[in-house]
């Protein structure tokens, strides 16, 4: 263990080498392009491989090849990048290539502001590629969170075989705080669910009923791997059987909620007694949290929940959470996308006495408490 004083890019580069990361293939970007030099630098020294493809693309489908033969991989972008990135991103949850995708959001729509922060990006990771499919987005809050779930994104790609996205934003990426760098028999280091048939049984889709994962062999081991994109059977055969089709994708989509507690996280402020909770992530929520603490040197019961786990969400802990208040106000930088998230899980656990309120700020740099206290006022809500 070592303590660095290091940006978030720089703590996500730490924690993917500290999860094992061999194969980082990715395409320059703003505002992620120095975790990739940091890599760049650092991970050959540990006997991986860093290199850059012609673009997103290519970098993407290169990793789900380097997954598949076994290598944790990771890739780093930004918005316009991750839009390149959907037809690999939904290639690799069909074929179940553990893979690992950290997206520095910065200011859109289109080139937007490069160097600017934004949070537009929470439904494009969830909903980017077309077609019934599932996968893990985290959103640090710190340089040490980078890290932390750096690591853990690698541990559920890996357990559950599917591509993961850590949800960094520009501000997050380039702030430098002290970091706690462990070691991988420091920290909890997952690896790859391996086959305990021989070649001659293995079946590459075939899953283990306790967690819906298939054992996974590589290529080149000898077994028999047929990593097919079109709908297929357990062995890899391509097969448009009704029936074949919709046992593939329903354990697709359930793999992940079957497994859903030892995924989600979040974290939750003086919200014993808030009777006015704000949700906010990444940045936003550093900004939230400074601001729910001002009021409540002022007497006013107002807490903070913050998701880590945006996709999925850590519902219990926000119902918890939520308990006594009477007002939720989502502050978050786009136009209004994780409010949708947060009133969807609201309703369904049948809380219809809170009003949810969405606090858009469409903005190119993260709020401060008294801008975020600002728009409150602008919006003439009577919250205290």
């Amino acid at each position: 263990m070592r303590v660095e004083f290091i940006s978030g890019n720089e703590a996500s580069a730490e924690g993917a080498m500290t999860a094992g990361l061999k194969v980082y293939v990715g395409y320059p970007i703003t505002p992620s392009s120095d975790l990739f030099e940091y890599l760049s630098e650092k991970l050959p020294e540990r006997g991986g491989i860093v290199f850059q493809g012609e673009d997103e693309i290519a970098s993407i489908n290169a990793l789900v090849g380097a997954a598949l033969a076994g290598a944790k991989a990771m890739t780093a972008t930004s918005g316009p990048g991750l839009s390149l990135m959907a037809e690999g991103i939904g290639l690799a949850c069909m074929v179940e290539a553990p893979l690992v995708i950290v997206d520095v959001m910065r200011a859109g729509p289109s080139t937007g502001i490069a160097t600017h922060v934004g949070q537009g990006d929470i439904m494009q990771s969830r909903w980017l590629s077309h077609g019934p499919y599932n996968l893990v987005a985290f959103a640090p809050f710190s340089a040490q969170e980078a890290f932390d779930y750096t690591v853990k994104a690698f541990n559920v790609a890996v357990r559950l075989r599917l591509p993961v996205i850590l949800l960094s934003d520009a501000t997050i990426a380039h702030t430098r705080e002290r970091v706690v760098i462990k070691e991988s028999g420091e920290i909890e280091v997952e690896d790859f669910k391996r086959p305990t048939v021989p070649p001659e049984k293995y079946r590459f889709y075939d899953p283990d009923p306790r967690d819906l994962v298939p054992p996974m062999a590589f290529l080149g081991e000898g077994y028999y791997i047929h990593a097919e994109s079109l709908s297929h059977d357990e062995r890899g055969y391509y097969d448009t059987r009704p029936s074949v089709y919709r046992r593939l994708v329903e354990r697709l989509v359930k793999k992940v909620e079957r497994n859903k507690k030892s995924i989600v996280a979040s974290k939750s402020y003086y919200t014993d007694d808030a009777e006015i909770l704000f949700v906010a992530f990444g940045s936003v929520a550093r900004s939230t949290l400074a601001l729910v603490r001002d009021l409540r040197e002022q007497g006013i019961k107002a807490g903070l929940f913050r998701p880590i786990s945006i996709w999925p969400l850590d519902d219990e802990k926000l119902i918890e959470a939520s308990k006594r208040a009477k007002k939720v106000v989502v502050v978050e930088l786009n136009q209004g996308q994780l409010v949708e998230v947060i009133e969807d899980a609201l309703w369904h656990h049948q809380r219809y006495d809170v009003e949810v309120l969405s606090l858009p700020m469409i903005l190119s740099e993260t709020p401060s408490p008294d801008e975020i206290l600002d728009e409150i006022n602008s919006k003439g809500w009577k919250l205290w």
